[in-house]
């Protein structure tokens, strides 16, 4: 699908709709939604449209304004007139220079769910760390003419 639409369900910006649309085809949508969108092909939010709710997609490329959550089976396109408060979840991101973007990210191309690394002992004693202390303090003192 391409930004002049190839979509089969295409949404006009005149068109408000409040709820869910549900569509099994590539949809190209330049109206006002206020519900989810849950696809199970592509879409192009066009650069009038807003969007107030969750959008489930396989792939989406973006250019106007969301209130929602976005889960991408596989891509997430921001083209820079986009205006996206939510968080974000694909195997693959393309954010262009000029986006909004407020909210948190999970980019993954395997697709599996991420683990956070374990946390990493302090190897340096306390009694090392207190001689790094107290030699940083002395290299500062004498950096600027101090004794």
């Amino acid at each position: 699908m391409t930004e002049t639409g190839s979509a089969k369900t295409i949404i006009a910006e005149d068109i408000e709709i409040e709820g869910t649309i549900t569509c099994a085809s590539d949809i190209q949508f330049d109206g006002k939604l206020t519900g989810d969108l849950e696809c199970s092909g592509n879409a192009i939010i066009g650069n009038k449209s807003i969007i107030k709710g969750n959008i489930s997609v396989e792939s989406i490329t973006i250019m106007g304004k969301i209130d929602g959550n976005i889960d991408a089976s596989d891509r997430i396109e921001m083209k820079s007139t986009t205006r996206l408060t939510g968080d974000i979840k694909a195997k693959r991101l393309t954010v262009e220079d000029g986006v909004t973007f407020v909210g948190k990210s999970e980019v993954n191309p395997t697709g599996s769910a991420t683990q956070k690394p374990a946390s990493i002992p302090n190897t340096q004693g306390s009694a090392d760390a207190e001689k790094t202390a107290e030699n940083n303090s002395d290299k500062q003192k004498n950096m600027f003419g101090k004794k």
